[in-house]
């Protein structure tokens, strides 16, 4: 089994090879404000997308492990630091919260199972 941050980072490696196939523009990853830390800023057509990245091994309940990860005080943080970054940015319209759940298989191979509007 790969050491946690290994396996964080190639989730997040991942999950922007992802946007950016899909036509998002990565502003920042692994952004810092206080002890927030926001793992991918992405924009879209206008919209600016706070992205969570959740990376674990396959499992049967894979999806309800990294969904229940994002919790109540993750997207407290997670509001506070898109806060501050839109402030110190000066960028305004329309902003959306994703997770990216990234699913390692057994022989390594990596899945994603993308969802926006987490906080909809």
């Amino acid at each position: 089994m790969e050491e946690k941050w290994v396996l964080g980072r190639r989730g997040e490696d991942f999950t922007i090879d992802y946007l950016r196939s899909k036509g998002f523009l990565i502003a920042e990853r692994n952004w810092r404000y206080w002890h927030y830390e926001v793992d991918i800023i992405a924009v879209k057509r206008g919209v600016l997308h706070i992205v969570e990245v959740k990376t674990r091994q396959a499992s049967d309940n894979f999806m309800e492990q990294a969904t229940l990860a994002v919790n109540h005080t993750k997207r407290e943080g997670l509001l506070r630091a898109a806060n501050v970054y839109i402030a110190r940015t000066h960028i305004a319209g329309e902003v959306q919260f994703d997770l990216a759940a990234v699913e390692v298989h057994l022989d390594g191979t990596l899945e994603m199972h993308y969802v926006e509007n987490i906080m909809g």
